[in-house]
């Protein structure tokens, strides 16, 4: 299954998309693979040539790290609502959109990792004490509907291992190989 979600089909293809990304996790436990990545990507990303996609049209490894930053800044908000608010409503938004508009091709690559690695801090920070009933709250995501905010960490694990998978094909296609 591809994991292209684009905005303009999103809510058509959100249960499949959800479903492929649960499978990508399985029974991983989702704040372990949260707290893997910022090591992962330090290690893979060093000396690497970052800036070259694996084919035209695709993202380079410096743009899919900034896309993780991003989602980190989104999941961070989505997080902080579920828990302050009663059923907030969560908005969904297109990443290629964000890819064009915040210029992710040209992202310093050590920026877009130091992004990552606060938000990813601050997101595990608050992440790591919750309990049951506060992984149960919910909110209401404009394409997917009523989402848990244990449900959204499991997403966004599955989501961080579909993106290790990217970038360990954008290096081997630019001759990296780790």
């Amino acid at each position: 299954m591809t994991f292209s979600n684009p905005a303009g089909n999103a809510a058509a293809s959100a249960g499949a998309y959800v479903q492929a990304l649960l499978g990508v996790l399985g029974d991983r436990r989702p704040l372990e693979v949260l707290a893997e990545l910022t090591p992962w990507l330090e290690q893979r990303l060093r000396g690497a040539a970052l800036r070259r996609p694996e084919a035209p049209g695709k993202w380079s490894a410096v743009e899919v790290v900034q896309h993780l930053a991003d989602s980190d800044l989104v999941f961070g908000f989505r997080s902080r609502m579920i828990l302050s608010e009663d059923r907030p409503p969560l908005q969904g938004y297109d990443q290629d959109r964000w890819a064009s508009l915040f210029r992710y091709r040209d992202a310093s690559p050590a920026g877009a990792l130091a992004q990552l690695q606060v938000l990813r801090d601050a997101n595990l920070g608050i992440l790591r004490p919750l309990g049951p009933a506060e992984l149960d709250r919910v909110g209401m995501h404009s394409e997917r509907g009523p989402e848990s905010l244990g449900h959204l960490v499991k997403l966004m694990a599955a989501h961080d291992l579909v993106h290790r998978r990217q970038i360990e094909r954008v290096l081997a296609a630019a001759g990296n190989s780790r």
